[in-house]
């Protein structure tokens, strides 16, 4: 990774949604409930800095509505409609941006926003109606293989008639590419035909089966399965396809090499993929625990969310390894440090200033944020979500580094489509042809969608002393 200045950012992706990336919701709430505890500590001891927990990538929720309804308008004109948030049944009481986005979408003039199963979906005089009335645009919260899976118990004809009219977002057109396997595109023979930096930004990246490949360096490697085990500190395993952390082996994180290997094989369609060092993705954080306050050491990641017009929004989370929310992960508040110092320095005067507060104060707080958790239903299928007591901190700078980026990981990923049409990546896919079916249906082609990139990214306040990137 190249040496980056203080307007730049160090890191890479782990992985890209392009399925049904979320979070959007949830960083707005993370973004109320971090500005009022900002306040809180603020009024305990000042800590003589300006932070901006407002600009509007940190609500991106916004930018999907704006999607949503832009797409339901390139259709019907001006004319008014029902947009469709589509969810597993067993998903709607609880989670909670699904049941807020169709909120956000009700609150447009013209537009009639609806949280539903599936299978309430229906078919009147040839179009796809819920509960009498024609649904413009669908958001679907799921993927190709949980979609058909549904069908298969459920005859979701009129879902199927939807992805003909183009009416589903994302486009199931992007799913044969939406597999973690493509960074070995990005990392193989063929980068050439990415953007530089987004190469660069790639974790090497291999399908994990008894084969002979070459490594992180260009070595030759004869057999990739004892490779894997001779390096595997270095190194992570996890399914093509998963979701939530599922699956997920990390090297120095899981010891057991042996149940890793074992895993990937029985499981099938797994990679193998280069670790990023867990010091750069990490910050220190406030922790109170048994009456006393200390810096303790949590992964974060960056959820960069884009759309046909650029950047939607960012998503910070932060927990062990992975951070992913389904596996007991949370958010952390995000704001752009406007004072004249580096992050670093701020990141410092934060924890110094709160590591300095009285126990019971910073109790207090602490309570007051659980507690504007629980009011705004901010919960996800475990239970309460964990919030971070301090912001992370981006400058003006890197938000624009970021936005470039982001630009051409969109191109890079219609890229991939252009390869995949043309029969370029079918070794690399491993899906049923009925779900391969249904993506023929849908091609993206840039169209509206919502594409995600999971970066581990830093802005300069990784613990001192952490890894120096290639």
């Amino acid at each position: 990774m190249r040496d980056c200045n203080v307007e730049d950012f160090k890191g890479y992706h782990s992985e890209w949604n392009l399925g049904s990336p979320g979070g959007w919701d949830y960083q707005r709430l993370t973004q109320v409930i971090g500005k009022a505890v900002w306040r809180r500590l603020n009024a305990i001891k000042p800590f003589g800095m300006k932070l901006d927990f407002d600009p509007p990538c940190f609500s991106p929720v916004e930018g999907l509505v704006a999607l949503l309804v832009e797409a339901h308008r390139l259709r019907e004109g001006p004319n008014p409609g029902l947009i469709a948030v589509v969810a597993e049944e067993e998903t709607l009481a609880d989670v909670t941006e699904n049941i807020n986005l169709a909120r956000h979408l009700d609150a447009v003039e013209g537009i009639t926003g609806a949280l539903m199963a599936p299978q309430e979906l229906e078919m009147r005089r040839g179009k796809v109606c819920w509960q009498g009335k024609p649904v413009s645009v669908i958001f679907m919260d799921f993927n190709t293989d949980v979609l058909l899976a549904l069908h298969r118990k459920h005859g979701l004809e009129p879902v199927l008639q939807a992805i003909k009219e183009h009416r589903v977002i994302n486009p199931r057109g992007t799913e044969p590419f939406n597999v973690k396997s493509m960074f070995e595109v990005l990392t193989g023979p063929r980068h050439g035909r990415f953007h530089r930096e987004i190469v660069q930004r790639t974790p090497w990246t291999r399908r994990f089966f008894p084969r002979r490949t070459d490594g992180p360096g260009g070595e030759a490697i004869d057999d990739l399965v004892e490779w894997t085990r001779r390096h595997w500190d270095a190194l992570v395993l996890k399914p093509a396809r998963g979701y939530s952390g599922h699956g997920v082996r990390v090297g120095g994180v899981n010891e057991g090499v042996e149940e890793a290997v074992r895993l990937a094989l029985e499981q099938g369609d797994y990679i193998v993929q280069e670790k990023i060092p867990l010091s750069l993705w990490s910050e220190e954080i406030p922790h109170l625990e048994n009456g006393s306050i200390r810096l303790k050491t949590c992964q974060t990641d960056f959820r960069c969310l884009m759309g046909p017009s650029g950047l939607l929004g960012f998503v910070g989370r932060y927990g062990g390894v992975p951070t992913n929310v389904g596996s007991g992960g949370g958010f952390q508040p995000l704001a752009v440090l406007e004072s004249d110092m580096s992050v670093r320095e701020a990141v410092d005067r934060i924890n110094e200033t709160i590591a300095g507060m009285d126990p019971g104060d910073l109790q207090q707080v602490i309570e007051a944020q659980k507690k504007m958790a629980v009011d705004c239903d901010f919960t996800y299928l475990l239970g309460p979500v964990k919030i971070a007591l301090r912001p992370r901190l981006i400058t003006a700078g890197q938000m624009e580094a970021l936005r470039r980026y982001g630009q051409k990981l969109w191109k890079d990923c219609l890229t991939l489509e252009t390869l995949w049409r043309a029969g370029e990546l079918d070794a690399l896919i491993h899906i049923e042809e009925e779900e391969l079916a249904i993506a023929r249906l849908d091609p993206w082609e840039g169209s509206p969608a919502i594409i995600a990139s999971d970066g581990l990214f830093s802005f300069g306040a990784e613990p001192r002393g952490g890894a120096t990137m290639r």
